[in-house]
């Protein structure tokens, strides 16, 4: 951060060196799921294996989820803190954040250890699906003993953005994502070991992640882990919490739409029948909607990258009363997501089955048919779903936390889950409830738009 004047610089510069390296370390971070369900679904596994990992998958959301809360909470006040010149404040955001990155970690491992069979249960695993079940129990306890070094990993990442290194930050990323993929296919298709191999390999590049991230604490730029940051702190925590709100709840929006869709496609996949008479059953639509949320999520990844490149700028900018520099880093933000979003559409209408053959052999017509649906209605309003995600990590930069985290809780939560429910519960179809995300999409962004213009004109 000492190296690049943040009220200076020229803004697509910074965008670039903050952005790039971020968006790498966003997708690499989402390649682990998205790799697991590759290598699974050529495996033996099959459509069984990728419809446990998307039971399994939002149990793991949820733990990135209380990472980012703390992670982009504390980089969030680390920028406002520097920008206002209070460098012992901005040290003391960082060390508070571990601290409460540790007590979340393990209070997390043990209830999914203990509730495992709950967890299942509440995200559409049926014990009746016996391969499936039995799939998803294996690598949910597995998972388990990973979550203090992911979620660890994954919160300081964000710090060591935000400290102005984020090449190291990508590096961390990417030797763990390297690894995942390097012993995905040894441990599957060598070992044998099918879903326990991709989490086994999973975790390992978790570890691998959290290890490169500690070593950075003892080099940081601007900041100190000593006696002092490390001492809790009741206003900087509460700060940390409020900044790091909207990211909680962004993350917790994608368990409930997973959740929500998964448990409406075992009430209602054995009655919707396929264009071949066939019906479309529940393994299927779970396997597919598991690919589509992990292909939505690399797309997610690229946006909210490209986003939390520009908060350290936004943030430090906000924090030194420079609101000229604000405005110009959303503008150019909001443009680069709106292309990232238009090249998403694209290849989502235009290409569906080319897309989900990536996932697995030998699909059913009634699993490519369910597939494209997904791609071209569900993914549909995909243009607009990168300007609302963009919106809600630009809020949070400029410290509007409490807008932030409304629009966060209106696209998935508010907007999206009664539609889906009302639409599944009227047409009895996992077809038509696709749906619900395009009319989400659309009154999301209205309310987006209204909340960032007005937060623009203060």
């Amino acid at each position: 951060m000492k190296e690049l004047d943040l009220e200076k610089e020229n803004i697509p510069k910074l965008i670039k060196i903050f952005a790039i390296p971020c968006v790498i370390s966003m997708i690499v971070a989402a390649l682990y799921n998205i790799v697991d369900q590759i290598f699974i679904g050529w495996s033996d596994a099959g459509a069984f294996g990728n419809a446990a990992t998307n039971i399994v998958y939002p149990f793991t959301v949820i733990a990135l989820a209380f990472a980012l809360l703390v992670g982009d909470g504390a980089a969030a006040l680390f920028n406002l803190s520097l920008g206002a010149k209070n460098e012992k404040k901005a040290s003391k955001a960082i060390g508070n954040g571990l601290i409460i990155l540790i007590f979340m970690a393990i209070i997390l491992t043990i209830l999914g250890l203990i509730f495992n069979k709950q967890i299942l249960s509440i995200f559409g695993g049926n014990p009746k699906e016996v391969d499936c079940y039995k799939y998803a129990k294996d690598y949910l306890i597995i998972i388990c003993y990973g979550l203090p070094f992911y979620m660890i990993g994954q919160g300081l990442n964000v710090s060591i953005r935000s400290d102005g290194s984020p090449k190291y930050a990508m590096m961390a990323t990417i030797v763990g994502a390297i690894s995942n993929i390097i012993l995905d296919p040894i441990l599957i298709f060598v070992f044998h070991m099918q879903v326990k191999g991709a989490a086994i390999a999973t975790v390992i590049g978790q570890v691998l992640t959290f290890i490169i991230s500690i070593i950075y604490l003892k080099k940081a730029k601007s900041f100190k882990i000593n006696k002092e940051s490390l001492k809790l702190d009741k206003e900087i925590v509460q700060k940390i919490v409020s900044l790091g709100l909207v990211s909680l709840i962004t993350q917790l929006a994608i368990v409930i739409i997973i959740a929500v869709a998964n448990n409406l496609v075992t009430k209602y996949g054995y009655g919707t029948m396929s264009s071949s008479g066939n019906a479309y059953g529940v393994v299927t639509p779970l396997a597919v909607i598991g690919i589509c949320m992990k292909i939505f999520g690399i797309v997610v990844s690229i946006v909210i990258g490209v986003s939390l490149g520009g908060m350290p700028i936004i943030g430090y900018n906000m924090g030194a009363g420079n609101i000229k520099r604000v405005k110009e880093t959303i503008k150019d933000i909001l443009l680069i997501n709106l292309l990232i979003g238009f090249i998403a559409f694209i290849l989502f209408e235009c290409f569906p089955t080319f897309i989900i053959n990536i996932f697995g052999k030998g699909n059913s017509l009634e699993y490519l048919e369910y597939a494209r649906y997904c791609l071209k209605i569900f993914l549909g309003g995909i243009i607009l779903t990168c300007l609302i995600k963009s919106i809600s990590i630009l809020l949070q930069s400029m410290g509007a936390s409490f807008k932030s985290t409304i629009l966060a809780l209106a696209r998935d939560v508010i907007f999206f889950v009664p539609a889906i429910i009302s639409i599944a519960t009227l047409t009895h179809s996992v077809v038509t409830m696709l749906w619900s995300a395009v009319i989400a999409d659309i009154l999301a962004f209205i309310l987006g738009s209204i909340l960032l213009i007005s937060e623009l004109k203060k």
